[in-house]
């Protein structure tokens, strides 16, 4: 990510303080120009987290297009946003493939038999093979040499990597990942974690929708009795250290198109025992909160800014937007004289930088069409005068207002 250091050096600081557990329930404004990099920053924040943080993305306009209750919409996207880490012991088979024999019919029918050689540093053992094992090893295609895991109660085989004895049957280091053929016993137990979030556990103990539902996408709106029966039973899970609750994150673009009534759900919400680090963004400066005559910045009623940790993000410099543009070329394969990547520059800077971007791949379409192998200056000039940008848009709106049809502006005359 280019620019925004002092942006990114404070959600650096709330990174720090979710992983800590310190900021759970609390809630980041992300406040800034359109086209400053907010959504970026929060997509960097989901990948710092990591896989096993539960991180929910959502528009503030999909909580009116979803077919139930806006206050139920933000319900179960508060619950995506926190998970619930499911510790248990299970009996499982690990170490490295010596060998996978298969025998099937010659008539193509009937029943597959075969044999798996398995070995530790310690031991080697032979196993008989049914046909839902092979079926398994198939599907994950293991081979001679892979070091893999077979849950005993389950028979889920799971490949962990190609063991480092083989590294040297390759000349070039293939995007494998290399594993130590694994110590001691082959059969041992293990504790395995599972990470599900509440909206999961939701749906699943749902008797209208149950688990298909998990698929479909179709839950509906889910009991408030079923959610406090979910909820005291992962406090006793807690208790009895079977399960942890992993705060995660939601994140809400664009949270200016929010009602009153919604933001009154988001303070009650903050307040609750399971509740996820919120992280909302506006492009807006001061306007009328929805559903109210009243303005406020952001368009957020004010006891609710009180709650929120305000990160601003400033507008992009000239060398800023330079490197920007040249990242973006290099992501789409386009070749760009220095000159015209410095007239894109002075685009970006005068108009926007999604501007300046989006002309990047139509200047690319031009100099292809005149069989040329890099960007000229010509060809930004050319798909310049073709793409209006925001401003002289709204200029040609003025001189010709009276030519459109329902125009509302106003002239002094």
């Amino acid at each position: 990510m280019v620019g925004q250091l002092r942006s990114r050096k404070a959600m650096g600081i709330v990174l720090k303080m979710i992983e800590e557990g310190q900021i759970a329930g609390r809630a980041i404004l992300l406040a800034g120009q359109p086209g400053t990099g907010k959504t970026a920053i929060a997509m960097g924040l989901a990948q710092a987290l990591g896989p096993d943080v539960p991180f929910t993305m959502l528009a503030a306009s999909e909580v009116y297009s979803l077919e139930m209750s806006k206050t139920e919409a933000l319900t179960q996207a508060f619950r995506r946003s926190i998970g619930v880490r499911i510790k248990e012991e299970t009996d499982i088979i690990e170490g490295e493939i010596v060998e996978i024999q298969i025998d099937r019919p010659a008539s193509g029918t009937g029943r597959k038999l075969g044999k798996l050689t398995i070995k530790t540093t310690d031991m080697e053992t032979i196993y008989d093979l049914g046909e839902k094992m092979i079926d398994s090893l198939v599907k994950q295609t293991v081979q001679s040499g892979d070091v893999i895991s077979i849950d005993k109660a389950t028979g889920k085989v799971t490949k962990l990597g190609r063991s480092q004895s083989r590294i040297h049957d390759y000349e070039v280091a293939p995007k494998l990942k290399f594993v130590n053929c694994p110590e001691g016993e082959l059969q041992k137990r293990k504790e395995i974690v599972h990470t599900v979030s509440l909206h999961d556990i939701d749906v699943i103990n749902s008797r209208a929708q149950g688990f298909l539902a998990l698929f479909t996408g179709d839950t509906g709106e889910i009991k408030s009795e079923v959610r406090e029966q979910i909820n005291t039973k992962v406090s006793e899970w807690r208790e009895e250290g079977k399960a942890e609750i992993v705060p995660g994150v939601l994140f809400i673009d664009e949270v200016h198109m929010l009602d009153i009534e919604c933001f009154s759900f988001l303070n009650r919400a903050l307040e609750h025992d399971l509740a996820p680090i919120l992280i909302v963004a506006s492009n807006r400066g001061i306007t009328t909160i929805r559903g109210t005559n009243y303005k406020s910045p952001h368009g957020i009623p004010l006891d609710l800014l009180d709650r929120l940790l305000i990160i601003s993000t400033d507008p992009y410099k000239d060398e800023e937007i330079y490197q920007i543009l040249e990242t973006r070329c290099k992501e789409e394969d386009v070749e760009i004289e220095e000159k015209s990547l410095q007239l894109l520059t002075k685009i970006g800077k005068k108009t926007s930088l999604r501007y300046a971007i989006h002309l990047i791949t139509a200047a690319s379409i031009v100099c292809s069409k005149r069989k040329g192998t890099k960007v000229s200056i010509d060809d930004v000039k050319r798909v310049y005068g073709l793409f209006v940008d925001i401003q002289r848009s709204v200029q040609y709106l003025k001189e010709y207002q009276e030519d459109y049809l329902y125009n509302s502006s106003t002239t002094n005359e």
